[in-house]
């Protein structure tokens, strides 16, 4: 879908201008210019009183017989031969549309020797396992993985599928999504079912966080989206569970992959590894100066913890991108959570929120972060970490 504006017949009454919800739109020399960023809503098309703005429509392919599409599949990304967190996450999302929508629900493994991680996915909630193995399969490829999930799509024809919003998610999703062509919504944070249609209802914040869009695919199938680590919980595992195992021969070859692993060199340690954690301990621009940063990673230290930042402490350089939570960073859910020094702006909060515990340290007592607390300090947080942190470690070696 494109929008162009016809110069012969644009009167330069900016109405346009006015309308379109991105700005995209200008007058240069009395006519309206479109600027990249349009997304081709069509709001400036309604507005204009001449229809000098017009829609140019690519060929749209419908999926002729929507009903012979069933069952929900969620890909289990590995990560070093072992299912990621999300992936498992997902499988109780999963579980829950698979039984509203009357149908099964399995998983997809791709790797190589990777048949004994099913027991995972069936512990899980996983009906069924779909087993795509080969040496080409080893490390992520998007040629490679994405080529086994298109066979698999166009074999068994899934209703729904889940990815996680991770490197390896947000770049096989849309691959896989164009190959098929269909719609893919992108770094949900909500998953329901439409009471009107029956179709998933995805979920996700828009314009900087300040609203929430729900979205829906009402004529393409599969249904797909990636969702965020850590917004949701992994079910309880019943290892006594069992299901069926279906084993897919791959279909891709080592000369249709065009991307070589050389090697891998881990620039991050353990610190950094936020969807993981168990406790992060966060600071953010109260912390005052990047040094002050130390007392965060004291107490860190002490409680085998992550360190995680705002955006704004980021945005100062105070620490690397890796470490951000929030909307335009990481969105975590450890058993603890720390906000040492973050106010607690609606971007933060959406990224950490779904945290078990969360302690906030601030000296502002209307500081928005005391309104997801389970516990909060008000006070000098560069006072209270140090005294945080020694009783802590007092308290631990007993």
């Amino acid at each position: 879908m494109a929008v162009i504006i016809k110069d012969d017949l644009c009167i330069g009454c900016g109405s346009c201008e006015g309308t379109c919800p991105f700005g995209v739109i200008e007058m240069k020399d009395d006519k309206a210019v479109i600027n990249v960023g349009c997304t081709s809503c069509g709001a400036c098309v309604e507005s204009c009183p001449v229809e000098a703005i017009i829609n140019i429509a690519e060929e749209v392919v419908l999926v002729g017989d929507k009903n012979s599409y069933k069952n929900v599949f969620v890909y289990i990304e590995l990560y070093e031969g072992k299912p990621r967190n999300v992936g498992l996450e997902l499988l109780g999302q999963g579980r829950m549309l698979a039984d509203k929508m009357n149908q099964k629900l399995a998983a997809v493994i791709i790797g190589d020797k990777v048949a004994d991680l099913a027991k995972e996915a069936f512990a899980f909630g996983a009906d069924t396992v779909y087993l795509v193995e080969a040496p080409e399969l080893k490390n992520f490829s998007t040629d490679g993985y994405a080529m086994a999930f298109e066979d698999l799509i166009q074999t068994y024809k899934p209703s729904v599928i889940l990815y996680g919003a991770t490197k390896d998610g947000r770049d096989l999703g849309p691959r896989i999504a164009c190959r098929v062509r269909t719609g893919l919504t992108a770094d949900c944070t909500g998953l329901g079912i439409d009471e009107e249609t029956g179709l998933v209802a995805w979920t996700r914040p828009a314009f900087g966080g300040n609203i929430m869009a729900t979205i829906l695919c009402p004529e393409h199938r599969p249904q797909m989206g990636t969702v965020r680590p850590s917004v949701f919980k992994k079910p309880v595992p019943d290892y006594t569970k069992t299901g069926e195992i279906i084993n897919v021969a791959s279909k891709a070859k080592a000369e249709d992959i065009r991307t070589k692993l050389i090697d891998i060199i881990k620039i991050a340690g353990s610190s950094v590894n936020l969807h993981e954690a168990k406790i992060i301990v966060s600071g953010g621009r109260g912390m005052g100066k990047p040094e002050n940063f130390a007392l965060v990673q004291a107490l860190a230290d002490v409680l085998g913890a992550s360190v995680g930042s705002s955006r704004a402490a980021v945005d100062a350089g105070w620490m690397p991108y890796p470490h951000q939570v929030g909307q335009t960073g990481k969105t975590v859910g450890p058993t603890i959570y720390f906000a040492c020094g973050i106010s607690g702006a609606i971007q933060h909060l959406a990224g950490m929120s779904s945290s078990e515990v969360i302690i906030a340290i601030n000296n502002d007592p209307e500081a928005p972060i005391f309104g997801v607390a389970n516990y909060g300090i008000v006070g000098d947080v560069l006072e209270v970490l140090p005294v945080l942190t020694e009783e802590l470690k007092i308290a631990l070696k007993k």
